[in-house]
């Protein structure tokens, strides 16, 4: 049987502005946009490339806005993806490393360059360079 890590929720207080952030800077595409009544609506919104998906709404949980720290994205590319987001906007974090247990500035080996992120309320993404043929 396969586990398929299918939608992650997203804490945040302004669905709208949340939106606008994740798909237009962030480049999601939005996927689903539906309100359900009694005051709940549901925004789905996916990574290109990606199969695993976000939501954002209200009345999806309890956690508070900007709680939600860790998010990973992979690229092949992230010179590329670290220009993409500032281009749209997107205060984006130096190209960092590990060595020795220390964060140092520039890109590592494999799977070992990252770049960090914050959506408008405060949840953290961050995104990790992979090999091309991995």
């Amino acid at each position: 049987m396969e586990w398929k890590l299918e939608v992650v929720v997203v804490p945040v207080s302004d669905v709208d502005r949340a939106k606008r952030f994740y798909s237009e800077q962030a480049g999601f595409v939005v996927d689903l946009d539906s309100g359900l009544g009694n005051g709940m609506r549901v925004v789905q919104l996916t990574p290109p490339g990606s199969a695993c998906s976000i939501t954002i709404g209200t009345g999806l949980g309890d956690s508070a806005p900007g709680s939600l720290q860790g998010l990973q994205l992979v690229v092949t590319d992230i010179e590329a993806a670290r220009a993409t987001l500032i281009e749209r906007g997107i205060e984006a974090g130096p190209i960092r490393h590990v060595e020795d247990g220390v964060w140092l500035d520039g890109k590592g080996g494999d799977w070992n360059s990252f770049v960090s992120f914050t959506d408008p309320d405060g949840n953290g993404w961050v995104i990790q360079e992979r090999p091309a043929s991995a």
